[in-house]
């Protein structure tokens, strides 16, 4: 029943005339007699009136019931009907719904009323586009595009009809008329949907072809090469001004001569737009690299956050080119060799953003002269060479001017020239605060410039953390905070202690203490004002300056400061929480440790099974790092550790070996803090695991020393059975042999104590190691075998493959051959898709050097080429350094000495870096036997000798 006093409302908008009620009445006694049977269909009810009708007898209710019945045809694949069904539901409309009349109600039903129609327009298009059919769609989408031109989803659907339609440059061109028109209208950009759409059109994507349409199957053609890598910013449409500093960024960029890459650099001031200056070149200059465009924002300027590793940049760079995450290496050096030997040959445009540390862009840097690397940062980098630097400065008046006028509008500037002149000296005339207060006047086209222009004159709360320049920035900021309505000023404060570049709905939910729907309502409000950007569905951001805007807002003594204080524990609440239940599911059998810190009541995202948990930890990596710093920076030591803990798992499993170190060592700083001797004892056993991956052994061996101290002044036995073995394995490593020997021999008593035969395994075959390399190949056999047979016992079969390989070891030790090549036959059977790539390699180096023994023909392909593949590719220098010498042993063998030395000369290089004593006096002692000659072979053999002698290593009880 809808009252008389609602119709009332509805009609007159709150200023109804006397007469009101009785027009109403009379209005529906004039309706009745229009409709037929009307007396029966709009029938009084007390106070007001009721519509009768049927299903059928509407054509609003026949629409959505035809709507339903086809979206069951979808669900039961049957999109062809469904298709017709819409179709069908379409054509009942003959016209907009309640068009021009009444107030602001019907107004609202109508605008409801319309965007359900235009909803299902989308879904029908969508289906005659997955059905094959394109170029008899491009009709209806000119014109529905036409009628409602800020529709993103019906833009794209014509883009791809005309794609498909083999009309490539029209698409595009259609992408270019919506960008322009966002800009100009909203001063907004495409969203990312149609922003990746217009990409796969531009490289040719094969995903963007659409099903034939029903018919004989055509005959296969080979596929099109995938495009080029492109990974660029967009190009501003409304870029303007700096001429003269474009035109010699691309004199620079395009000029030859001289070996290796043309490096040309852009330094300025923050907001100066040294990145959209740097992104316009690119785009010019697309042409002259045909291999790729690669972009990587380094952070170097972002407040609260640490700038992106060189090791961190080069994975993001080597999977953009295609590389498999599983043949980039763990370590940075590894990354950059591959990376420069990737580039080798091809011309590649390489765009490094807010670089601030030469050091972490040197690896970066390919050797190639093909390529060339574009670099923005605040401040020049003096220490690198062969870089030509472009300083950009504010804008000149002139392209101010020029600037306001491209993104205002030509006729507000024109008829308020003195006002927008002012605009542009108030705003210092650098191009981001431009950029934001013409955005602001965009939208509100009732203000006018001149009363922008008093505002900044009235704002005197100025920010002193900038220089004069940026104080501008501020003040246009502060008017954009201004604007906004309470909750939104507290998450905008909030949302900024985040200490990550993205953040995803999830995290700002914990921070804002809200649920995750309230959260995003909030986050897209923001986003509207242009104080978030953001950068993937999902997803979204802060630039640097307006986070740092936002940092000034707090009063670290007052409620606001306590305010954020609180929000911070939320956020590490969350992410601890979140970060235990995504190992749980991917490390099952880990120990479970109390944290001392509340479980958090913060939704988490769908952390369900093991892709889901790893997708989230690799996404958020980042984020978690940047939480740990965040923890270390408020003294939330409880919070440093247990973060650390759970990032340990993800870093080790994804090679970010000086990230999993920095972790460990600032766990360890919080544990003492702290005083908490368990989490101190769990923090040093994370910390040399790090250690031991990076090859930094001493200190590993101080790290693991203090755990087993630790261990036994709290009564852990496990933690202390497994320190004793970290030692051991140090002590094995650093050449020490009799006191690795002590320890390795005192962790085994304990874990046969304890029960813990797993445990026990795992130190059996560190102790086969040690015999091994000591020369004591019986006992070595032994431990192996007993390895085998407790993992044999515990249905660990796939483990048993280091202990294969470890017998295979000792049986080549004492010349029994036969017996070592049935060993690694045993290991490589056992070898599965997730095994460790170092120690496959030495199995297959070791198993090519049986071969060689026992007189067998090199198989195909040759293992021990493929161990070297591995090695160069996935592996810790530690398994490097083992498997070079292998081979050039076999080498040297085989007669190739020049190979042999280079493979003793690396292996040397490494090992001797980390103090891997064996390894290092078996690569003198290789370098010595492949000499063929040469006058630094005496000195290689007596180096050697001085190491066998120094760790007990008896002549004849050396590899062979």
């Amino acid at each position: 029943m809808l009252p008389v006093a609602r119709l009332v409302a509805a009609a007159w908008d709150g200023d109804p005339p006397a007469t009101a009620s009785h027009q109403v009445r009379k209005a529906v006694a004039d309706l009745r007699k229009r409709i037929p049977g009307g007396t029966d269909v709009l029938l009084t009810d007390g106070p007001g009136y009721r519509l009768v009708l049927e299903e059928d007898q509407s054509d609003l209710a026949e629409f959505g019931m035809l709507v339903r019945k086809a979206r069951s045809a979808v669900a039961a694949q049957r999109p062809s009907e469904a298709a017709g069904i819409l179709r069908s539901a379409l054509t009942l409309w003959r016209g907009p719904v309640l068009s021009g009349a009444g107030g602001p109600v019907i107004e609202a039903a109508s605008t409801a009323v319309e965007e359900r129609r235009l909803g299902v327009w989308e879904e029908y298009l969508a289906l005659r586009l997955s059905l094959g059919e394109s170029a008899e769609l491009i009709p209806d989408l000119r014109t529905l595009t036409s009628q409602h031109p800020f529709r993103e989803t019906m833009r794209g659907q014509l883009m791809l009809a005309l794609y498909r339609s083999g009309r490539q440059a029209e698409a595009l061109e259609e992408y270019g008329r919506v960008r322009q028109l966002l800009a100009g209208e909203l001063g907004v950009d495409p969203g990312p949907q149609l922003a990746r759409l217009y990409e796969g059109i531009l490289r040719e994507s094969p995903e963007l072809d659409g099903p034939g349409p029903a018919g004989p199957m055509p005959t296969a053609a080979a596929p099109l090469p995938a495009g080029p890598p492109c990974t660029l910013p967009h190009d501003l449409a409304d870029f303007t001004g700096r001429e003269a500093e474009l035109a010699e960024l691309l004199h620079r960029a395009t000029r030859r001569g001289g070996q290796g890459p043309r490096i040309v650099a852009v330094d300025g001031m923050g907001g100066s737009g040294k990145t959209s200056l740097a992104v316009r070149a690119a785009y010019r200059l697309a042409g002259e690299y045909p291999d790729g465009r690669l972009h990587v924002d380094l952070r170097g300027y972002t407040p609260g956050d640490r700038p992106v590793s060189a090791g961190t940049a080069l994975d993001g760079l080597l999977r953009a080119l295609g590389v498999p995450g599983d043949r980039i290496p763990d370590d940075t050096a590894g990354r950059t060799a591959l990376w420069r030997a990737t580039l080798t040959g091809k011309r590649l445009l390489i765009l490094l953003d807010n670089a601030a540390d030469a050091d972490e862009v040197r690896p970066l840097l390919p050797t190639d002269s093909g390529c060339l690397v574009l670099l923005t940062g605040r401040g020049r980098l003096i220490d690198l060479d062969g870089v030509h630097w472009i300083s950009l400065g504010v804008m000149s008046p002139r392209e101010s001017a020029a600037l306001v006028a491209e993104t205002l509008g030509r006729e507000r500037v024109a008829a308020e020239p003195e006002a927008a002149a002012e605009l542009a000296r108030l705003c210092d005339h650098l191009p981001l605060a431009l950029r934001i207060a013409t955005a602001r006047l965009r939208n509100r086209p009732r203000w006018t410039l001149r009363h922008l222009v008093e505002r900044l004159r009235d704002e005197t709360r100025r920010l002193d953390e900038f220089s004069a320049g940026t104080r501008s920035v501020s003040a246009t900021l502060r008017l954009s905070y201004e604007a906004l309505d309470g909750e939104s000023r507290v998450a905008f404060r909030l949302l900024s202690l985040h200490p990550g570049g993205d953040i995803d709905v999830h995290a700002a939910a914990a921070l804002l203490g809200c649920g995750v729907r309230d959260a995003e309502d909030v986050l897209e409000r923001l986003l509207d004002v242009h104080l978030l950007r953001q950068p993937d569905i999902g997803l979204y951001s802060f630039h640097d300056l307006v986070r740092t805007f936002a940092h000034s807002l707090f009063d670290a003594g007052g409620p606001r400061g306590a305010e954020g204080s609180a929000a911070v524990e939320r956020l590490l609440g969350y992410y601890l929480t979140a970060a235990e239940t995504a190992c749980d599911v991917l490390y099952p059998g880990r120990r479970h440790r109390p944290t001392g810190v509340e479980r958090s009541a913060a939704d988490l995202p769908d952390l369900g099974d093991a892709e889901r948990a790893r997708t989230w930890f690799t996404r958020e990596q980042g984020a978690l790092l940047a939480a740990v710093a965040l923890a270390e920076r408020r003294g939330l030591d409880r919070y440093v550790v247990c973060l650390s803990r759970n990032l340990a798992f993800q870093l080790n499993a994804s090679g970010n070996l000086e990230e999993y170190r920095a972790t460990g060592r600032a766990s360890v700083a919080a544990a003492e803090r702290l005083g908490d001797l368990p989490l101190l004892g769990m923090s040093l056993s994370n910390l040399g695991v790090a250690c031991w991956r990076l090859g930094r052994f001493e200190e590993g061996l101080e790290a693991a020393r203090k755990g087993r101290d630790v261990a036994a002044r709290t009564g852990d036995r496990h933690t202390e059975a497994h320190s004793e073995g970290t030692l051991g394995q140090f002590n094995s490593l650093l050449g020490n042999f009799p006191e690795a020997l002590t320890h390795l021999r005192r962790a085994i008593a304990f874990e046969r104590e304890l029960g813990a035969p797993r445990a026990e395994a795992d130190n059996l075959t560190l102790l086969s190691t040690l015999y091994e390399q000591w020369g004591r190949y019986e006992e070595a056999e032994a431990a192996a075998l007993r390895a085998i047979e407790l993992q044999a016992g515990l249905g660990r079969f796939e483990n048993q493959f280091t202990a294969f390989t470890d017998l295979a070891f000792a049986y080549a030790g004492l010349g029994r051959w036969e017996d070592a090549a049935l060993g690694l036959d045993r290991a490589r059977a056992r070898l599965g898709q997730g095994a460790d790539p170092g120690n496959t390699a030495v199995t297959l180096a070791l198993s090519a050097d049986v071969d060689q023994h026992l007189g067998r023909p090199t198989r195909v392909p040759d293992p021990a080429e493929q161990a070297l593949e591995l090695v160069s590719s996935y592996s810790s220098p530690l398994r490097r350094a083992k498997v070079e010498n292998i081979v050039g042993r076999l080498r040297a063998r085989q007669g190739e000495y020049e190979a042999a030395r280079k493979l003793h000369a690396s292996a040397l290089e490494s090992a001797s870096s980390m103090r891997y004593r064996i390894e290092e006096a078996y690569a003198l002692s290789g370098l010595a036997d492949a000499a063929d000659g040469d006058t630094d072979a005496a000195g290689h053999r007596a180096a050697a000798e001085k190491l066998f002698e120094r760790m007990g290593v008896a002549r004849d009880r050396r590899r062979r």
